[in-house]
């Protein structure tokens, strides 16, 4: 049987999903909802603070409980490597144009705020594996962080390793102000001769760390998708290793399998 809270929860949430309350509405007085619903005080805060780890309210403190905005949801389809493949060997012109995380998100270039840190690092055991090289193999890291000009957390913390002894070859492919490349990754290795044959992704699921959680914008109980995304060139060699960190209340994975006919 449900507990009272939990009844009162539901209800409120009713009233969110219906639009009676809509975002950024600032919900009535704690004690106003707690006489509305017949309860006491702890037990209507127990009611809130449900929603709040929901990701369906947000409290200001010293001023109230508000409807949350729903968050820009990302939908990343694997057809996207192809359509960036597609793009590598396009002119500038046709590449500028939008990029992939326009592709996820619907959004436009100019409703989009991005950010590169990129640092040389020597490679763990973990990805000096994944590359064939010996640890501490030179690597570039290259940390992506794109946010809705809207929202205060990006869509995801993605991390991204190249072999510092290839990519060096073009002195543009290590300034970050470059960023974002036109044409992505793919267009990156094409102008160093490089074709990308195929891409491996692998997905897992766990809890955020603090630090995750507070970047992301996550509330309790949402757990964070990770995809390790391997780029293998056409000659079978390892030209990248991403992972992506994706909140697990705004992502959906879309993966479409074409079968051959018999």
């Amino acid at each position: 049987m449900a507990k009272q809270y939990e009844r009162i929860a539901d209800q409120l949430r009713q009233h969110i999903r219906t639009g009676e309350l809509a975002p950024g509405q600032r919900l009535p007085a704690e004690t106003a909802l707690a006489k509305e619903y017949k309860t006491s005080l702890p037990t209507l805060r127990e009611a809130l603070g449900l929603l709040r780890t929901e990701g369906l309210i947000d409290k200001q403190h010293g001023i109230g409980n508000f409807v949350r905005k729903p968050r820009k949801l990302v939908r990343r389809d694997n057809s996207r490597h192809q359509w960036e493949k597609d793009r590598a060997r396009q002119s500038e012109a046709e590449r500028i144009g939008t990029g992939a995380t326009e592709q996820d998100t619907g959004a436009t270039f100019s409703d989009l705020q991005f950010s590169a840190v990129y640092t040389v690092v020597s490679a763990t055991e973990d990805l000096a594996s994944q590359f064939g090289v010996p640890v501490g193999t030179r690597l570039l890291e290259r940390v992506f962080r794109t946010n809705h000009r809207d929202e205060d957390s990006p869509f995801n913390i993605a991390r991204s390793y190249l072999p510092y002894d290839i990519v060096s070859a073009n002195p543009a492919l290590l300034d970050p102000d470059n960023e974002p490349w036109p044409g992505g990754t793919q267009n990156q290795l094409h102008t160093l001769g490089i074709e990308v044959d195929r891409i491996v992704e692998r997905i897992s699921a766990r809890p955020p760390t603090v630090e995750e959680s507070e970047e992301l914008g996550l509330r309790g109980g949402v757990s964070v998708v990770v995809l390790r995304k391997t780029s293998v060139d056409t000659d079978g060699r390892v030209v990248e290793v991403s992972d992506v960190t994706m909140p697990g209340d705004r992502t959906e994975l879309i993966f479409t399998t074409n079968l051959e006919r018999w």
